[in-house]
């Protein structure tokens, strides 16, 4: 029988996101998050307010959104209980983060340029998208111990670059190939074989497509040319 019960947190398994944002000095910022939900070409990310992603966002309108493999979780986890904010916020410090100027260095991802926005994607991530932001929500306005204190962003996906060796065509993703880096409950975890066969799947994907693809800008004249620390690493999926 089920139990009524009061867990602590609620994170029952998302994929992990590093999203890429320009610090105020111009530096390139790394952060790991799962409180994150794609919709078509929209994403709705939950970050803590006083976080230097949050404000990077909320100062740039641009961000990277970049997907690890679960083969990739040694990376990732060494920018766990990191922060790009010199002065660490207090909550933070409590849970032990420490402050680190070079998050692509720590975690050994390679910044690459992107085509219509200014952060950087994360080179060895099998997906990698470009976006910029809609919108912004202040979660728990109704309680005074939660109000300000988390900002939810609806970003709109105008790039999105794809690794060839998980793609079936140039616009499909094989979700036999893709093995995204899945935190529950804190701990790190990948997916297993199709269980199922789902009657989903017989949906055309063609037929989710959203207004969004069509309105993806075109890379400006100023950013279409890559750097010379650039490498390519994946195909985009465009329009």
């Amino acid at each position: 029988m089920h139990i009524a019960s009061e867990p602590p947190i609620l994170y029952l398994g998302t994929p992990v996101v590093l999203i890429g944002t320009v610090n105020e000095d111009g530096s390139p910022n790394l952060a790991p998050m799962s409180s994150a939900f794609w919709l078509g070409w929209r994403c709705m990310l939950g970050l803590g307010s006083a976080s230097q992603t949050a404000a990077n966002i909320r100062r740039t309108g641009e961000c990277t959104l970049n997907l690890p493999s679960a083969s990739q979780v040694g990376m990732v986890d060494k920018l766990a209980l990191t922060t790009a904010r010199k002065e660490v916020p207090p909550y933070k410090a409590a849970r032990g983060y420490r402050y680190v100027a070079d998050k692509f260095g720590i975690s050994g991802f390679d910044p690459v340029d992107s085509e219509t926005i200014e952060p950087p994607r994360a080179r060895q991530c099998p997906v990698q998208m470009e976006a910029v932001l809609e919108g912004t929500h202040a979660a728990g306005q109704d309680d005074a111990a939660l109000r300000g204190r988390v900002l939810v962003f609806e970003v709109r996906v105008q790039r999105v670059w794809l690794d060839p060796a998980i793609t079936m065509g140039p616009d499909r993703i094989d979700p036999d190939k893709w093995r995204p880096l899945i935190m529950s409950f804190q701990r790190y975890y990948g997916l297993g074989d199709e269980v199922h066969p789902s009657r989903l799947a017989s949906i055309p994907e063609a037929m989710y497509r959203s207004p969004d693809v069509d309105r993806a800008l075109s890379p400006p004249p100023s950013r279409a040319q890559p750097s010379r620390t650039s490498r390519p690493s994946a195909t985009p999926c465009r329009p």
